[in-house]
């Protein structure tokens, strides 16, 4: 009986130190780094939305229809001669504010204030951008564009071709993310395995800078999580 009590013992030592040794092994074996691939590409804006604005003021308001109507001729005529399709145009509603039911103030130089505007929605980006830089050839001819509120009328420049970048993006972030685990690893002393999980981040489109909204910066991160070897 002793004897046979004995062998129980080193059986159960046995395999409690099998047990040891194996959560030793599986411990190494989840072992893992989680790394972030950074992608980021410069793109040209695909699109644009761009207000050509303006107001006049005047006390008669038959005389003031027959002025807007008139410059807004000069600003379609403009706007084609630079390149920018007819039908891209857009001629809209003016907008007039009777000054005299205005009751903050009492100095009031026009009975009426008119807001004109035209809105340019185009692909045509580089010829948006030529045409900007030319408005003063308006203001020569008495249209001041730009008078209307900017908060109102702002142009808007954006870009629709993430689909067709968007693969290329995901894999150069994805191979930046296993360069940096490969480093954490070789510096480590290990050797990097199989990948664990991975989530893509949300791809981000803004302005390059505040002077060429029409240039954007796309960007996107991934995380990847990969096991290490000892």
């Amino acid at each position: 009986m002793k004897q046979t009590g004995f062998f129980v013992m080193i059986g159960l030592a046995l395999i409690a130190l099998s047990i040891v040794f194996g959560v030793k092994e599986f411990k190494g074996y989840d072992r893992s780094v989680s790394v972030r691939g950074l992608c980021e590409r410069e793109v040209k804006a695909d699109k644009v939305i761009w207000p050509v604005a303006y107001k006049i003021g005047g006390n008669d308001l038959e005389a003031l229809t027959s002025e807007i109507s008139a410059k807004n001729g000069a600003i379609v005529d403009f706007l084609v001669k630079g390149g920018i399709p007819r039908e891209e145009i857009t001629i809209n509603p003016p907008s007039i504010t009777d000054c005299r039911t205005n009751t903050y103030g009492e100095y009031r130089p026009y009975n009426y204030i008119v807001t004109s505007s035209i809105t340019v929605c185009t692909g045509k980006v580089d010829e948006v951008v030529a045409l900007t830089s030319r408005q003063m050839e308006l203001v020569e001819k008495g249209i001041t564009v730009g008078s209307a509120d900017s908060w109102e009328f702002q142009t808007i420049y954006s870009f629709n071709g993430l689909n067709d970048i968007k693969p290329e993006m995901i894999e150069e972030a994805t191979v930046n993310a296993r360069l940096a685990a490969k480093k954490f690893a070789k510096d480590s002393g290990s050797r990097l395995g199989k990948i664990k999980s991975a989530s893509q981040g949300q791809f981000t489109i803004e302005d390059r800078d505040s002077s060429t909204p029409y240039i954007k910066n796309v960007r996107v991160v991934t995380s990847v999580t990969y096991y290490i070897r000892g």
